[in-house]
């Protein structure tokens, strides 16, 4: 079943794009509907409730330690996550070439586990204190695809070691990608929403996909 409990909400100003919104563990359907609306300059915003629960917390998939994943059940997880996209796509009549992915902690993991197992559902990402989800087994092309990382260099659970690899396996595979570092933790701070912000308003202006 690919459906998710979710809250979608329409574009405004005309905007072509659809933010899809993927919190962090504890979150839920509701939690960065406020970072969207702030970040996404009028983009439809499409914001999933993982399914997954961890001491009673939402998450997008399993993981066996801390930063230890579950690798099959985040494979099954993001297959979901691409299917509920898709229908979503025909559901509320947008337009599945302009999504990009806005996610934070678990959601930014999640996010680029979809990246990397289905390259041609996200137009692009935003991934706040991501690390590597898993290491494909073939080589996929992303095409150029634009994602925007922010990085914690005091973070605890996110080293800049492992948000590095992740850069270093994304660029490998041709995305495009910027990397903005936080002298902070894993919480966020205003100036990288700032300049997230900056840049989805650049990538508003590309042309869609074809």
């Amino acid at each position: 079943m690919s459906d998710f409990i979710h809250q979608y909400v329409p574009a405004t100003n005309g905007s072509p794009w659809t933010l899809l919104l993927l919190h962090g563990t504890g979150g839920d359907e509701r939690d960065l509907i406020p970072l969207g609306t702030e970040l996404g300059n009028g983009a439809a915003l499409l914001s999933p409730r993982g399914k997954t629960l961890e001491n009673g917390m939402p998450r997008f998939f399993r993981r066996l330690a801390m930063g230890v994943f579950d690798i099959e059940d985040l494979k099954v997880r993001t297959d979901e996550l691409a299917e509920f996209v898709t229908s979503s796509a025909t559901r509320y009549a947008f337009d599945a070439r302009r999504v990009v992915a806005l996610g934070y902690s678990n959601g930014a993991n999640i996010a680029a586990s979809l990246l990397l197992r289905h390259p041609t559902i996200l137009a692009g990402a935003v991934l706040l204190r991501p690390m590597v989800p898993f290491v494909p087994e073939t080589k996929i092309s992303l095409d150029q695809a634009p994602i925007w990382i922010g990085g914690g260099r005091r973070d605890p659970i996110v080293t800049p070691a492992q948000t590095l690899e992740l850069v270093s396996m994304l660029q490998s595979s041709g995305a495009k990608v910027d990397v903005h570092w936080s002298a902070n933790g894993h919480d966020l701070d205003q100036e990288e929403l700032r300049e997230a912000a900056k840049w989805i308003a650049r990538i508003a202006a590309f042309p869609p996909p074809q």
